[in-house]
């Protein structure tokens, strides 16, 4: 099937942040015409000036409509009844109003939307590519296998795209949910975030089924977070680089043939075939935020734990996942037996992980380069 999907944008009272992401999807590049445009804004008093700046919007590429919410609905009310177009247009890109995007986010998305379609392992598709792990406040890239495309348990919240089939799939299973719970296979602060975030149903439900968000390679949004209902203040924290390149025939893998497999702790799942490991008995926290998850026989971890090592790497390729890919010997990264007791007197070294998120350069060695 060739998707075409409508562009929803999520708006509430931030009108610069509404301006700036109306001119880039206005200067982005399309291959297709009759693209709808739905701006849904949510209710507030003093939202005569967003209104406005909406109904004034010219939007050439085919039919606009604004929506003016009569009653403020917040953040996931609002995000759950945007996605919903996903049935009445068959696919749907959501935007919320503080992203900016690359010239060819659309181009994108319906690529990656077709090839997902008859995969049930893929439930939405990410037009944003992290570059920080939100768990563990520190620096995050994916493995690069060569395609365009790697797999997270981690739903989108900063550009995302779902087909009719992924949508439905989607809230059919979050109706009948309650109150999330705590599982071991979702991380804890996830749990925590307030009843306001729709973000962690979906990461909920991609643990339980065992599926993933599509994301790209580059990102095709960039988030400004903007001062908001949840933003304290502007922050450049995950700000990306855009994908400017034209044309592009995209190149994605298979969650079977792709090496850029992540859980939701940020977590690479292929490394086990780097380990002569079955899946099944290796836990991987290079992290070190699975408290509650060293249950399987073999653990490939930064923590000293009281088990045999039976193989230790360093921090020091990036991603650290090629360290075990490559496998570069070090003492910062360890696989452990579980079976085995065994006291182990090494110490973290805590600058060199420091060092490792952080580019400085002291005089000495500046003066080598």
């Amino acid at each position: 099937m060739t998707y075409k999907p409508a562009i929803v944008i999520v708006a509430f009272n931030r009108i610069q942040s509404l301006q700036r992401l109306l001119k880039g999807i206005r200067t982005a590049n399309y291959d297709v015409r009759d693209i709808p445009l739905l701006i849904s804004i949510d209710f507030a008093l003093d939202n005569q000036d967003v209104l406005d700046l909406a109904n004034e919007f010219t939007w050439p590429y085919g039919n606009k409509e604004v929506i003016y919410q009569n009653k403020k609905l917040g953040v996931r009310k609002h995000i759950l009844k945007c996605g919903a177009y996903a049935i009445t247009f068959e696919s749907v890109i959501i935007l919320e109003d503080d992203l900016y995007v690359s010239p060819s986010f659309y181009s994108f998305a319906c690529a990656a939307l077709e090839f997902s379609e008859d995969k049930t392992y893929i439930a939405g598709v990410s037009l944003y590519s992290h570059q920080y792990n939100v768990h563990s406040r520190s620096n995050f890239s994916p493995l690069d296998d060569g395609y365009d495309n790697w797999y997270f348990q981690f739903a989108s919240s900063w550009g995302q795209a779902w087909t009719k089939r992924q949508w439905l799939s989607f809230y059919s299973w979050y109706v009948a949910q309650e109150v999330l719970q705590p599982h071991p296979s979702l991380p804890e602060n996830v749990t925590r975030w307030s009843e306001k975030s729709w973000l962690k149903y979906f990461i909920a439900y991609l643990v339980e089924k065992d599926i993933y968000f599509l994301y790209p390679r580059t990102s095709y949004t960039t988030n400004f977070s903007d001062m908001g209902t949840h933003v304290g203040k502007d922050t450049t924290t995950f700000q990306v680089p855009l994908d400017y390149s034209n044309n592009k025939q995209y190149r994605f893998s298979s969650l079977k043939n792709s090496d850029s497999v992540y859980d939701a702790f940020y977590e690479n799942r292929k490394l086990h075939v780097y380990l002569n490991l079955k899946d099944s008995e290796l836990v991987t926290d290079l992290y070190g935020k699975k408290a509650n998850q060293h249950n399987l026989r073999f653990i490939l971890t930064e923590k000293i734990l009281p088990f045999k090592i039976l193989q230790s790497f360093s921090r020091s390729l990036k991603p650290h996942d090629a360290n075990i890919v490559e496998q570069i010997s070090g003492d910062d990264l360890f696989l452990y037996d579980s079976q085995i007791k065994e006291f182990n007197s090494i110490k973290p070294n805590v600058y060199r992980k420091i060092i490792y998120n952080i580019k400085s350069l002291n005089q000495r060695e500046a003066n080598h380069i």
